[in-house]
């Protein structure tokens, strides 16, 4: 799991700490994330989880459903060392690919996840990557994703960067940091709407797309294959 222009993951308290800090509810959004893929990922199913460095939504997954197994796709070595520490024993159970989602194994998968990273491409990029994701799919697999996305015209993105930069603030993070990083996200980030998402995830064969999750500026989805 990503988190914004993360190069050097550092040790693994320290990033699961700041991971946490950033996104609102972080372990509570796992938690549901697990849950809605096991009303039809089977006991003993296999799950692609796409952006899986770092490793905090795997080992929330694996400790909750003992039966599963994983392949993870992350493009950075960085993040796939600290995914490996944080997991520790767990992590026997979670075949590695770096690359993205092209470098996967066809599959079909059981189940599948995304969070926190899908905002990092670009929309035919994301329309690509939603496209091959769901060819690896069985049909009627179940889809969660999660990442930043909130309004973006008539001063509603000002508004909602502004927000997420109260949020840094109240949880410790440095005012001027805070809003560094809200800079950051506006030039760097390709941020959609959270219509466009749905509308994207519609057209890459995805169907049942809803709204579960949403704090400030992000917004998590299940669909099914």
């Amino acid at each position: 799991m990503a988190t914004a222009f993360t190069t050097d993951p550092g040790d693994a308290a320290s990033y699961a700490e700041r991971v946490a800090r950033h996104v609102p509810g972080l372990h509570d959004l796992h938690r549901m994330a697990g849950l809605l893929l096991a009303e039809h990922v089977p006991e003993d199913g296999r799950v692609l989880v796409l952006g899986a460095g770092g490793g905090l939504e795997l080992r929330a997954f694996a400790r909750e459903h003992p039966g599963w197994r994983f392949e993870g796709v992350d493009p950075s070595p960085a993040m796939i060392a600290q995914a490996r520490q944080i997991l520790g024993e767990q992590g026997g159970r979670v075949t590695w690919r770096q690359g993205y989602i092209d470098d996967a194994p066809d599959g079909p998968f059981d189940g599948a996840a995304c969070l926190l990273t899908m905002h990092f491409l670009a929309r035919e990029e994301r329309q690509h990557t939603l496209r091959a994701l769901h060819r690896r799919l069985g049909q009627g697999a179940p889809f969660v994703l999660a990442h930043h996305s909130f309004p973006l015209e008539n001063g509603q993105q000002e508004l909602w960067l502004g927000r997420n930069a109260a949020w840094l603030i109240a949880a410790g993070v440095p005012e001027a940091q805070a809003i560094g990083g809200m800079s950051t996200m506006r030039e760097r980030l390709p941020v959609l709407a959270p219509e466009e998402e749905e509308h994207l995830l519609h057209a890459a064969g995805f169907r049942d797309v809803q709204l579960f999750f949403a704090a400030l500026t992000f917004k998590g989805w299940i669909a099914r294959a």
